[in-house]
């Protein structure tokens, strides 16, 4: 289940290193697009892989071995929608889970929307300390405003951490009954915006762009900004072994990393 990468954070820069015998400074565990698959995948090749169970045991294991302060939980969007626990039960299931494994942050992905704006403003109100992030969309006519917001801050091991969102383009991927209903604002703009509050305001140690546009998409956005530290993408589905690193504005290597989906891995990045 486990991708493990290892990073230095050195001044705001990212290095890879190899494995490290030292205990972390922080550990970032990441998921998308779990797609209310609670139970292990029953058949095929991926069979017996994967499950809420699994995921939440490995959390522990990990906020056990480094300390809870350590470990930021974060997931890339698309927690709903793909099995009948969410078509069945109403998409109610998915907001406790959160809860019980703990989640720092997640963003939204489009099927978090499936059931309306107004379900979705309900099932965040019952999140209990997990912060929802997405900056590109444009929500604070509605309920659903009370509990979204473009970026949070998290402290963890005594670093600042900024965490931005970015939803994908929902006019291609949701109801136009609902989507008609969302502004959206152009990705580059709303990243630079919150990236340079961050870094320059709020004095952040570490800024990562938590994506659902995804992992194509998040290597085209890379280029045209600055002072993202690390993003952390869904959407695509897209499985891969390791970072990609894309330049940024200022020629900054910046690490671009997804999980593929139903909770099949889970990704671990590590900092010294």
């Amino acid at each position: 289940m486990r991708r493990f990468y290892a990073l230095a954070l050195l001044a705001a820069a990212l290095l890879v290193l190899g494995s490290c015998e030292r205990q972390p400074r922080l550990v970032i565990l990441h998921t998308n697009d779990t797609h209310s698959h609670f139970e292990p995948i029953r058949s095929g090749a991926d069979a017996g892989k994967g499950g809420a169970i699994e995921r939440a045991a490995f959390i522990d294991s990990v906020r056990n071995a480094v300390g809870e302060d350590k470990v930021l939980l974060l997931h890339a969007g698309d927690f709903s929608q793909g099995t009948s626990y969410f078509s069945e039960l109403g998409g109610q299931l998915e907001p406790r889970v959160i809860n019980d494994m703990r989640y720092d942050c997640v963003t939204l992905g489009n099927h978090e929307f499936d059931n309306g704006i107004e379900d979705l403003a309900g099932r965040l109100a019952r999140l209990e300390g997990t912060k929802v992030v997405s900056a590109n969309i444009d929500v604070s006519q509605f309920e659903l405003g009370k509990y979204v917001q473009p970026y949070a801050i998290i402290e963890k091991a005594g670093l600042r951490i900024g965490v931005i969102g970015l939803e994908t383009n929902l006019s291609a991927n949701v109801s136009a009954t609902i989507s008609s209903r969302i502004p959206q604002m152009d990705n580059v703009e709303v990243t630079n915006k919150w990236a340079s509050y961050l870094h320059d305001s709020e004095k952040c140690d570490l800024i990562i762009l938590l994506s659902h546009i995804g992992y194509d998409e998040d290597q085209k956005l890379v280029p045209q900004t600055r002072h993202i530290d690390l993003v952390i993408g869904g959407h695509s589905h897209t499985f891969v072994d390791g970072f990609v690193y894309v330049e940024d504005l200022d020629g900054r290597k910046v690490p671009i990393i997804t999980d593929g989906c139903f909770g099949l891995d889970m990704g671990e990045v590590r900092f010294y």
